[in-house]
C-alpha cells in the first residue's frame, strides 16, 4: 500500500514543479522613427538659410554648422527633443560654444528660389539666431538646383 502513495505523492510533487523550458524572451518592436512634418528626423537632415548664407548638416552623429564667413564647428548630435510640431538639437561642443537647432513643421522658402521646403529652421549659435528652412537631404537632392 505504501507503494501507491508513495507514486501519489511524487506526481504531485512534479505538477507543482516550474517547467525545464527557457523562458522566452519578449520581442521589443522597433522604435518609431521621429517624424516631423512628414520628415524622418533619423535620416541626414540640411537646414539653410540666406543673408548671411548659413548651414547645417545633421546627421545620426553628429550637428556640422558652415557659413560663408566661417569655417564652422561640429558637435555631437544629441537627437531630438519633440514637442509638438517642434524638434530642438541642443549640443555644445567642448570649447563650450552652444549650438540649438529648432525645427519647426511649417512650410518654408528660402526666399531665393521656388523651392518650398516641409521645415522652417531657427538656429542659435551662442548670441546669434538665424533664420532659415530645412528638409531631408533625399528630398533636398531629388529638387533641381535652384
Amino acid at each position: 500500500m505504501r507503494l501507491p502513495l508513495l507514486a501519489l505523492a511524487l506526481l504531485a510533487l512534479a505538477a507543482c514543479s516550474s517547467p525545464s523550458e527557457t523562458p522566452r524572451s519578449e520581442a521589443h518592436p522597433p522604435a518609431a522613427p521621429s517624424v516631423l512634418g512628414g520628415v524622418d528626423l533619423g535620416q541626414p537632415l540640411r537646414a539653410i538659410g540666406t543673408e548671411p548664407f548659413w548651414g547645417v548638416e545633421i546627421t545620426p552623429g553628429t550637428l556640422t554648422y558652415s557659413a560663408v564667413d566661417n569655417p564652422g564647428f561640429s558637435v555631437t548630435n544629441p537627437s531630438p527633443t519633440l514637442q509638438g510640431t517642434t524638434a530642438v538639437y541642443a549640443a555644445a561642443g567642448a570649447d563650450g560654444a552652444t549650438l540649438v537647432v529648432t525645427l519647426i513643421a511649417t512650410d518654408c522658402s528660402d526666399g531665393m528660389s521656388d523651392r518650398v521646403y516641409p521645415l522652417t529652421a531657427r538656429v542659435e549659435l551662442g548670441e546669434q539666431t538665424l533664420n532659415g528652412c530645412a528638409a531631408s537631404v533625399a528630398f533636398l537632392e531629388s529638387q533641381p538646383a535652384p
